[in-house]
């Protein structure tokens, strides 16, 4: 069998790496850092006393040159040869270090110079005795020229791009610095820019480098950092450490939502890797966003984001160990902070008491809960109260709402994301402590104070007009005395109302004979329930005055239209013939207004 070699299309290679590796010609700027950092890495384990130096410097223009330079440890013309001449082939292979302590492992590093230049030039001199210096020109065509340089220069590498057609802004001196403060600014090596002016130093100074703070300075110190990285005000910072990893959480100072959640800035060894890695955290740990510095965590082809290995789910568990710690510790010893905390990220915590079983028993009576009482602890609500009781679907809450505070009674609303399944875990775990019960509003409408037989034999024509009135919207019509006076009326359903009205307005909009017709009439008919109730109250003085009157037109309007007030207080989502009522009331009042001013003086109008 004969032997052949892959042809490599260099030029469709670096088109690859653009259009699918890479996320944008603004790697090119990691990649040579990482490039001058391994050199660097590779002279330190044969000079362990070398600190190490990355310069940058930009001949400005209208086709502006970078030059990169480090005080590696330079190449030798059978490495230029080997490693620059061979795709795939790295000068990290078999070197003194582990292959772990370099950055870059694919070597194509180089290659990301083509994104911005048409043509990389490269002199360098190995730290091996008597090398020469060399001078190394590579194109995109696959083509390299080699020579020696007569001028001697300390061992290192020099990178030079010249700004090919396009590119001119990636190369321009505040997109550099941008870039190279960007990618590189937790490297330990430092990192410098040269200027007419002199040099300025690009490096960030986490605080966890250098000598140690005090609580007081460190915490100013993060901060500070984070208004350097990411250009924002936080709420706290939690300091980050553990097994080869350093770093700070930063408190987010708004409500994410559970769709938007952050994303987070990860540098390995220094070298920024992603600054959306999504895979860091626990899913609960949605109120902060991290700027964390790894040593073993593992890239992706690309280098820009985490490979899901052990190693990465050994870091997430430990993180999450940090935050909740934090958190306990917060609320233990600091309530300042941990109101503050909780007035943004209730719903992280409430995520986290349902996964962690210790935290629940922690965090459970600490959680404010919105309540008919104003806004409450559950142990808050205990100590008042005695028991707890909650209705577990928000438009429920809002109808009983008003009732409950009126009469002294306290219901938590447990109509939000975890609450209904936090208040049913926090009954099953106090049981025999205290009473945790569910409240059904229909149930509580049927307590309400009922009229006396006279009253009921007395007004029992406006209750059976009102029963006709009411019954096309699956309702019926209830006399009762309940506090505050001032609420005339109280809708109230059971659990799978705001289910059936959703179908009901789904088949207003599909139609019987759509589609989905069919199947819509079917589930109608297999959530038929009794119907609902709206509670008409004789204590409210319009209610008392409305159930003596004899029109039946007037009578038929106002119960229409109380109708449609209970249902607008209970922020229930109107149908067509519920809008159509409201349409009609409003006019009939008007008209009925019309008719009682032309009528000033001599009869009055009709009835609305």
């Amino acid at each position: 069998m004969d032997e052949h070699r892959f042809q490599i299309d260099l030029r469709g290679l670096i088109e690859l790496l653009s259009d699918h590796l890479y996320s944008g010609p603004q790697v090119f700027m990691r990649e040579l850092l990482q490039n001058g950092v391994d050199a660097i890495t590779a002279r330190r384990a044969r000079e362990p006393g070398h600190a190490g130096r990355i310069e940058l410097e930009v001949t400005p223009g209208p086709t502006p040159t970078l030059m990169v330079s480090d005080d590696g440890i330079g190449l030798t013309k059978d490495e230029v040869h080997r490693f620059l001449a061979t795709i795939g082939e790295s000068s990290k292979r078999g070197a003194v270090p582990e292959r772990g302590e370099y950055l870059g492992q694919f070597g194509i590093g180089l290659l990301a110079g083509f994104l911005v230049s048409q043509e990389l030039v490269m002199v360098t001199r190995s730290l091996e005795p008597g090398s020469p210096t060399l001078e190394w020109r590579g194109r995109p065509d696959g083509t390299y020229g080699l020579r020696e340089l007569e001028q001697e220069v300390s061992p290192g590498t020099r990178v030079y791009l010249r700004a090919k057609e396009g590119a001119e802004e990636w190369l321009a001196r505040e997109r550099v610095e941008e870039l190279a403060r960007h990618f590189g600014g937790l490297l330990s090596e430092e990192v410098v820019l040269r200027l007419p002016s002199g040099e300025r130093r690009l490096n960030l100074d986490p605080p966890w480098r250098g000598v140690p703070l005090s609580p007081e300075e460190e915490q100013a110190r993060l901060l500070e950092l984070g208004r350097e990285a990411f250009e924002a005000e936080f709420l706290d910072a939690i300091p980050l450490r553990g097994r080869g990893l350093a770093g700070v959480a930063y408190v987010l100072p708004y409500r994410p939502t559970l769709a938007n959640q952050g994303s987070h800035r990860v540098y390995l060894k220094g070298m920024l890797l992603s600054e959306s890695a999504k895979n860091l955290l626990p899913d609960w740990a949605f109120f902060v966003r991290c700027l964390i510095d790894a040593r073993h965590l593992r890239p992706t082809a690309s280098r820009e984001q985490l490979y899901e290995d052990a190693e990465l789910q050994q870091t997430r568990a430990a993180l999450g160990h940090a935050l909740r710690d934090y958190l306990v510790e917060i609320s233990r010893t600091d309530k300042a902070r941990w109101v503050r905390f909780l007035g943004l990220h209730s719903l992280s915590i409430r995520a986290l008491a349902l996964q962690d079983e210790e935290l629940f028993e922690l965090f459970i009576e600490r959680l404010p809960y919105e309540t008919s009482a104003g806004r409450l602890t559950l142990a808050e609500v205990r100590e008042a109260y005695g028991e707890v009781r909650y209705v577990s679907d928000l438009e429920s809450f809002r109808q009983v709402q008003a009732v409950a505070s009126a009469q002294g009674q306290c219901l938590v609303n447990a109509g939000y994301v975890y609450d209904a399944e936090l208040l049913a875990r926090y009954a099953e775990r106090r049981r025999g402590e205290v009473e945790v019960s569910e409240v059904d509003p229909q149930a509580l409408a049927q307590g309400l104070s009922a009229p006396s037989a006279a009253e009921a034999e007395r007004y029992a024509g406006f209750l059976a007009l009102a029963d006709e009135v009411l019954e096309p919207h699956g309702c019926a019509g209830e006399l009762r005395r309940f506090a505050p006076a001032s609420l005339p009326t109280i809708y109230a359903t059971d659990r799978e109302a705001p289910f059936r009205r959703a179908l009901e307005r789904t088949r207003e909009d599909q139609g019987s004979e759509g589609p989905w017709g069919g199947i819509l009439d079917a589930l109608a008919a297999a959530r038929a329930a009794p119907p609902a109730q709206l509670c008409f109250n004789l204590d409210n003085p319009c209610v008392a005055r409305l159930a003596e009157q004899q029109d039946p037109t007037l009578l038929r309007r106002a119960v229409e239209l109380l109708y449609v007030q209970s249902l607008l207080l209970g922020q229930h989502p109107l149908r067509q013939q519920e809008l159509g009522l409201l349409n009609a009331g409003l006019l009939g009042l008007v008209e009925w207004g019309l008719a009682q001013a032309e009528g000033a003086g001599g009869a009055a109008g009709g009835a609305p």
